[in-house]
Formats: structure tokens, C-alpha cells, sequence
């Protein structure tokens, strides 16, 4: 079996991304795969366990990975379509129903879900998947762009007096800005700041230190190593997910790149196929089939269209 083979005999979700990045299927066999992730599957699943108030696991956020918000940011990686009848209806219930009561600060308890709270690496994963589900977020990206530091990035311990960015929050308001900027297309601004952001990833080569060059070992706050593949990455900063957010920017491949290319290319098994790293701790509603230590189909989706992104314009990594 080819890996291209294997990635489609699996979820409508990843079949679907195949065949729109990595194959030459037609935009109605597309359409009509991406259409299965609402009644199939994982997609088709996690729909089915939204309560009745609207939320998942009882609140718009927690410290595990099933609440309101993972499941949102899942579904939109997933690539439920915005239009279609299930994401209304699901979209709907969140926005008439929750709220940020008992979940956030205790000022944000009247909040709707979708004005979001008060640090920027929830805000910034709430408002990428209500963006992308056509959700009026205008609110929490003007507090990012307000928020965002003189480095260019984004950090949630700046309330708390830090003064430089983290490569966790900066990826998960980088795209929160890419998912609203396609949205609201007249919002300059947001292209401007959401590229001074970009810039502070690609000055650090996606996963080197500024001051020295030297790769970052792991995260100081959580002990996360940034080369280290995970899927679903959540609030978690990897080297695939800054690329993969790059190649969804459509951003002109840059030669400071070129080590983090690398390193999705020395990643490749014989077969042809990536392996899940590691898996972030906390409690998943659905099974997505990968087993940490063994090949993935959604790290081995990810890696390839990267990958496929870059060969066009090889010659700029010199």
C-alpha cells in the first residue's frame, strides 16, 4: 500500500485533506468527501456529543481536552464544513447557550462564548475556530491585536509583567489573525500585525533561540519538545504546526526555513510515513486511531503537504 493509499483508507476528515492537497481529485469528489465528516466517523461523532446547553463537557473551557473550545478548534482541523447544516445548528447552541461562567476569570463569567476571556492563548484558539465557523469574533482578535508585544509576538504570562513572547500563545493567535483575516479581507491592520508575529517565528527559525541560534530543547513552562510531532497539538507549539500554519498563510517559502524542513524530512520512516511523537495529556472524547511511537495518519497528512508546499520553491532555501 503507497502512503497515499493508506491516508485514504482511514476518516472522512483526513480523506477529504488528501484528495484537496495531495492528489488531483476534482472540486466535486472534494466536496462530497468533506461532506461525509459531518455524518461519519470522528467528525460525525463528536456533533453527536454536544449537550443540550450547547457545550461540551459542561463548559466553554477546561484543563482537559473536551470542552467547548477543544472541540471546536478539533472540528475546524478536522474541516467540518462552516456551511453546512450541522456546523449551523451545532455553531448555534454554542452561541445562544455558553458562556464563560465558572470556567475563566471571574469577570469574564457574563461573557458569550465567542467574546472570549481574558488570556490570549485561549482567546486565540477561540476565535481561530469561530472564524473559521463564520462567528463574529471581531472582539477578542481586536484584544490580540492590542495585546500583541514589542517583539512581535504573544505571551499569556504579559499580564504578569513578561516581556517576551512565547511560541505557544504567538502560533495560536497567529491563527486565530489567518482565520479572521479571511474573513474580514478590509482588516489591514490584522494582515500587518499577524506578519510582525510571523516574523518573530521565522527570526527564530521556528524552533531556535534569537540571541544564540541554538535549538530549543523543550518548552521552559511544560517541558514540551517543539520537534517533537504531536496531533491534536491544542494550545502546543511544534515545528509542524508553525509550518503548516506557513503553508496555509501561503507564505513565500523563506531560507530560515530550511532547518525545520529538514527536520520533517529526517522524520520519514522507509515507508514513506511520520510517526506521532507524543500526545498531550488530557481527556479525549474520541479515538483518532494514532498511538504515540507509531505511524500517523494526521502527522504523516500534515508533513506531506508541507513538504509539497516547499518543493515548488527549493531553490529559496539556499
Amino acid at each position: 500500500m503507497s502512503t497515499i493509499e493508506w491516508l485514504l483508507d482511514s476518516d472522512p476528515s483526513i480523506r477529504w485533506q488528501v484528495m484537496r492537497d495531495l492528489t488531483d481529485a476534482s472540486a466535486n469528489e472534494i466536496a462530497a468527501e468533506r461532506d461525509r465528516v459531518a455524518t461519519e466517523g470522528v467528525g460525525a461523532q463528536l456533533l453527536s456529543l454536544q449537550a443540550d446547553d450547547g457545550s461540551w463537557g459542561g463548559a466553554a473551557w477546561n484543563h482537559g481536552w473536551d470542552s467547548t473550545m477543544h472541540i471546536l478548534l478539533l472540528l475546524r482541523d478536522l474541516g467540518l464544513d462552516p456551511a453546512g447544516m450541522q456546523a449551523h445548528v451545532a455553531l448555534r447552541r454554542v452561541r445562544e447557550h455558553v458562556t464563560w461562567r465558572d470556567c475563566g476569570p471571574e469577570e469574564c463569567n457574563g461573557n458569550a462564548y465567542f467574546e472570549g476571556e481574558i488570556e490570549p492563548c485561549i482567546n486565540g484558539q477561540v476565535a481561530a475556530a469561530g472564524a473559521y465557523f463564520g462567528q463574529e469574533v471581531t472582539g477578542i482578535i481586536d484584544r490580540l491585536l492590542a495585546e500583541q508585544l514589542p517583539d512581535g509576538g504573544w505571551n499569556c504570562e504579559a499580564e504578569r509583567g513578561s516581556t517576551r513572547s512565547s511560541f505557544n500563545t504567538t502560533i495560536c493567535a497567529l491563527e486565530a489573525l489567518l482565520e479572521y483575516e479571511r474573513q474580514a479581507m478590509n482588516r489591514s491592520d490584522v494582515r500587518a500585525h499577524r506578519l510582525r508575529g510571523q516574523e518573530y517565528l521565522l527570526e527564530r527559525g521556528l524552533f531556535r533561540r534569537k540571541s544564540t541560534g541554538e535549538a530549543i530543547g523543550a518548552d521552559r513552562k511544560t517541558g514540551a519538545v517543539f520537534t517533537d510531532f504531536a496531533f491534536p497539538t491544542w494550545w502546543h507549539y511544534d515545528v509542524l504546526r508553525a509550518l503548516d500554519y506557513l503553508r496555509n498563510a501561503a507564505a513565500a517559502p523563506d531560507p530560515r526555513i530550511a532547518g525545520a524542513i529538514a527536520l520533517v524530512e529526517s522524520k520519514r520512516d522507509d515507508n514513506g510515513r511520520w510517526r506521532l511523537d507524543t500526545q498531550h495529556t488530557g481527556t479525549m472524547l474520541v479515538t483518532l486511531g494514532d498511538a504515540v511511537g507509531q505511524p500517523s495518519r494526521w502527522v504523516t497528512l500534515r508533513a506531506m503537504r508541507v513538504l509539497a508546499w516547499c518543493a515548488t520553491a527549493r531553490g529559496t532555501f539556499a
